[in-house]
Parts: C-alpha cells; structure tokens; sequence
C-alpha cells in the first residue's frame, strides 16, 4: 500500500515538472463548424476541464455550447490546440504570459469567427 501511495506522490511530482502548454485552444462543434475560443496558461489541463464540465453538464461559458453537447453528444465535437506562446529562454522562470494571452486570445477569436452567433464566444 505504501508503495503505491510513494508511486503516486512520484506520479504527481513529474507531472508538476512537465512544461506547460501555454496558448490558444478551440472547442468545435463538427456539425455546425461552431467553436469556442479560449487561451490558458496551461491548454492540456484547461481543456480537460472543459471536457468534465461538458460530460457534467456544468460548463457555464456559453449556455449554447451546452446546449449543442448535450442535443449531439461529444462525438460531435473536437479539441484542438490552435496555438502555443514559447517563453522567452532568458526569461523562462519570470515570464508572464498575460499580455501575450491577450493578443493570442484576440488573433483567434477573429480568424475563427467565434463570436455568437456563427459561434460559441459573448464579445466580453
């Protein structure tokens, strides 16, 4: 039992170690080519969250998106990293990636045409 509980604890340690994906992300929906469009400072991890709260019913950024996943189903709809922010190498520890999250956030937004009604994201 403890080995397993030690294993665990080493599972997790290296997962923490890996490099995140920082960047742009889009749920799409293949039937009606509607999408959403998100950046995070870690994709992986923010598109599984996304995935829980669709597969739980909970997802609260667009009502629509719901909607559409729970008529379809999730085989109607696909996960795509759209693009990823490389820390600077000098700057690795200490980078921010907010500022560039917002402009990466922005150039998607308007390349996808996401915004309601041809998609699944509200003008903020």
């Amino acid at each position: 039992m403890s080995s397993r509980t030690e294993r665990e604890k080493f599972l997790v340690e290296e997962y923490k170690r890996q490099p995140k994906k920082i960047g742009a992300y889009c749920i799409r929906n293949t039937q009606s080519q509607k999408c959403y469009v998100g950046v995070s400072r870690d994709v992986d991890a923010r598109l599984n969250r996304h995935r829980f709260a669709l597969r739980s019913n909970t997802e609260n950024l667009s009502a629509e998106l719901q909607q559409d996943w729970n008529k379809l189903g999730a085989e109607m709809f696909e996960f795509t990293i759209l693009d990823t922010i490389e820390p600077p190498k000098d700057l690795e520890l200490d980078y921010d990636p907010s500022e560039d999250l917002i402009v990466l956030e922005l150039l998607w937004l308007e390349q996808c045409k996401s915004f309601a009604p041809n998609g699944y994201n509200k003008p903020k």
